[in-house]
């Protein structure tokens, strides 16, 4: 029974089932009790796969958090950079579903408009695991962009993601002929750029304890800046 004045306290156990691993780094652009905010680099994976069972941020986490199990609340590409949010636990992974919303920078060839929406339907690339292409039977996609810079060669794209489809920005951006510089699988140049040039850079979540709007934001790394000066 519960009277009037009584506290309950609900203690949420928790284990990690990944290899923690000490050697990596991976700076972290926020944090509080229920959730963390990595700058993720890029050719780091979020999950371990096959290929890559301990350099990922899971492993990171696991050796910073080895009480906590990894629920990462957005996934990027391996490839991608920036900000990737973890929550701490079940509650504050349920709550954050959903409202966060995240703008990307993005490394494009050619000259884009100066403001544009792609809305061209994705689906899986049928001889493909990993591929996706715009198809008519494939799920609704939509993605909005402004032009930031333009360096001759290469335009720079602030976007604003409407869905989350995997590959989305990198698949529609070739779609229109614009792949994104290093994106090989996508018929992007490789020569200037080592990866495909995207970058996760800000972030707006509802913070699950206090109900607080939250923007963090993250640098454009080094790799994709120089592509304009």
């Amino acid at each position: 029974m519960v009277s009037d004045g009584d506290e309950i306290v609900l203690r949420m156990e928790d284990t990690s089932l990944l290899e923690p691993n000490s050697a990596l780094k991976v700076p972290v652009a926020f944090e509080n009790e229920s959730l963390v905010i990595f700058d993720k680099p890029g050719g780091m994976p979020v999950h371990p796969s096959i290929k890559h069972q301990g350099d990922t941020l899971g492993n990171y986490f696991a050796y910073r958090y080895p009480e906590l199990t990894f629920r990462p609340v957005n996934r990027l590409d391996r490839d991608t950079s920036g900000l990737c949010i973890i929550a701490k636990d079940a509650h504050a992974a349920k709550l954050l579903q959903g409202s966060c919303r995240k703008v990307y920078y993005a490394a494009v060839q050619g000259l884009i408009q100066e403001n544009g929406t792609i809305n061209a339907p994705i689906a899986r690339e049928r001889e493909s695991i990993i591929m996706r292409c715009v198809r008519e039977d494939g799920q609704p996609s939509v993605t909005h962009y402004k032009r930031l810079d333009f360096s001759g060669r290469y335009s720079l794209a602030e976007v604003h993601p409407e869905t989350g489809r995997t590959h989305q920005i990198r698949v529609h951006f070739a779609h229109i002929g614009h792949p994104l510089a290093g994106d090989d699988m996508y018929g992007g140049l490789c020569e200037d750029i080592g990866r495909q040039a995207l970058h996760c850079g800000s972030m707006t979540f509802t913070e699950p304890l206090s109900g607080k709007n939250i923007t963090v934001q993250s640098a454009l790394p080094a790799d994709i800046n120089k592509l304009f000066r």
